[in-house]
């Protein structure tokens, strides 16, 4: 009688063929390798895909219509007075080295805060929402984040659903005080 580790061959089958157990080996080391091919793939793509990117969410009720909301962070003279409020508080802001600049418009440009935050409209729908490319000035040129607000109505008051991405990692924790600080503070007060 055969052991187990022998092999046994179809009588039929031409003495030239490989056994079962040579197949199955074969196949082994194909998928073996193969498998081995994918993960050192795998490995040269997936640093290619950031899987920790930072994002900000943060959501705040104004005692003003959307519409009210909608102007104060779209029309030039009304941030520059959100502007003056922040700048009180903060001395780094000079409105008189670069004055606030706001386009009406879908592409047009934006420079806020004394030219530290600057960016481009990328959607603008009234009353409802706002889509930024947003920038901070000290960031490396043509690096851009997407800032992101709804307008949201809450009785007689608005609530901002404002969503941030796509912003240097590390950045997260500054750009959520900032946005605190000198947007929804200084926006409050001027809605009062």
């Amino acid at each position: 009688m055969k052991t187990m580790m022998s092999e046994r061959r179809n009588p039929n089958a031409p003495a030239n063929l490989p056994t079962r157990r040579q197949v199955i080996a074969g196949a082994a080391i194909t998928f073996g390798s193969l498998a081995l091919g994918l993960t050192k793939v795998r490995a040269a793509t997936g640093e290619e895909i950031s899987r920790t990117a930072e994002s900000i969410h943060q959501e705040n009720v104004f005692k003003a219509s959307r519409n009210r909301v909608y102007e104060a962070l779209t029309d030039t003279k009304q941030f520059n007075e959100v502007t003056k409020i922040s700048a009180a508080k903060d001395p780094s802001i000079s409105l008189e080295k670069s004055p606030t600049v706001m386009s009406p418009d879908v592409g047009g440009a934006f420079s806020l805060f004394g030219g530290i935050i600057l960016g481009r409209h990328v959607e603008l729908v009234p009353n409802t929402r706002i889509v930024q490319a947003w920038r901070v000035a000290y960031w490396a040129p043509g690096i851009y984040s997407i800032a992101r607000f709804e307008l949201v109505e809450q009785g007689a008051g608005t609530k901002i659903v404002f969503d941030h991405t796509g912003f240097p990692k590390g950045d997260a924790e500054t750009l959520a005080a900032g946005w605190k600080a000198h947007y929804w503070e200084s926006l409050a007060k001027f809605l009062g």
